[in-house]
């Protein structure tokens, strides 16, 4: 009787083979650095300079105008370097146009429209996400067609029904029309369609749940990265708004844009004086991104990962 001694059979090698080199013509553009992550050329990082300082000019431009006064920054070539005249141009400003009390109103209408259109908006695209009911696909169909219409053409019956109201003049006529828009419907349920699982939502109905409940520990935590990109994006828009809270508001209740409205509305604006303004009423925004801005990178780095 033979015996045959049991054959060895090589381990399998478990290390990932590397990466392969791109081909094509654009082989050589990119260059993988640590980690995989890919590393841009002498080409890449002049563009992005570019870029970054075509749009830093704009509010440099704005300090430089606003620290010299309206002689020099009418000058031909104008003024390229700082003066020395900013804070007396910005308490011109301050005074002339009232921005303490147009900023207090830009704040809680801004901050209103806000915080309502992050809890409606994420309502509804939660609704139109993940629930069936009769007649969705037709409602979110007519959601996305007020997406067509002109908003001027509302200005008319929405100035009689705020004057009807008793709200002329108010910041309650500002705020009420945009606590919701169609574009925070649409934007949140185009997230949550593929960010939340239909497994979670009936995982929390088997545990008891009910819909408030699931709403509040599924819902909004899944849908956090987009709504700090909705919330950035709405209060963004409400800030820098100025045709409605023109035509709703007056000179006595303004907010920041309609006081810079009146700050040039005179026959020979100070142009230093209006760029002191219009410097003021950036600041927010600045601090607003400043503070928020990882968390909204986060969301939108999110957002393009899951889609």
């Amino acid at each position: 009787m033979t015996t045959t001694s049991p054959t060895k059979t090589a381990a399998p090698d478990l290390d990932p083979a590397p990466p392969a080199a791109p081909a094509g013509p654009g082989r050589g553009r990119f260059k993988l650095g640590a980690g995989g992550q890919l590393k841009g050329g002498p080409f890449t990082y002049v563009a992005l300079a570019v870029v970054g300082l075509g749009s830093i000019f704009p509010l440099y431009w704005t300090l430089v105008a606003a620290s010299h006064d309206q002689q020099r920054v009418l000058d031909s070539p104008p003024p390229l370097l700082p003066g020395g005249r900013l804070m007396s141009n910005l308490e011109a400003a301050w005074e002339q146009a009232n921005l303490g009390k147009a900023i207090v109103n830009s704040v809680i209408v801004a901050g209103s429209i806000t915080v309502a259109t992050l809890f409606f908006c994420t309502l509804a695209g939660y609704a139109f996400a993940k629930m069936r009911f009769r007649g969705r696909g037709a409602l979110m169909t007519a959601v996305i067609a007020t997406l067509t219409i002109p908003p001027q053409l509302s200005v008319v019956p929405l100035f009689m029904i705020m004057s009807d109201i008793g709200w002329g003049g108010e910041l309650e006529s500002v705020i009420f029309p945009t606590l919701v828009g169609a574009f925070g419907v649409f934007f949140m349920r185009q997230y949550l369609l593929e960010a939340l699982p239909y497994e979670l939502i009936e995982a929390a109905k088997v545990d008891g749940a009910h819909n408030l409940r699931i709403v509040w520990s599924v819902v909004l935590p899944a849908a956090r990265p987009a709504m700090m990109v909705l919330g950035m994006l709405t209060f963004v828009q409400a800030w820098n708004d100025f045709f409605w809270p023109f035509l709703a508001l007056n000179q006595q209740n303004p907010t920041i844009q309609v006081a810079l409205g009146q700050l040039s509305a005179s026959y020979t604006p100070d142009q230093s004086i209006v760029m002191a303004g219009a410097l003021i009423s950036t600041l927010p925004l600045l601090l607003v991104f400043v503070v928020f801005g990882k968390q909204i990178v986060g969301g939108i780095m999110t957002g393009a990962v899951k889609g």
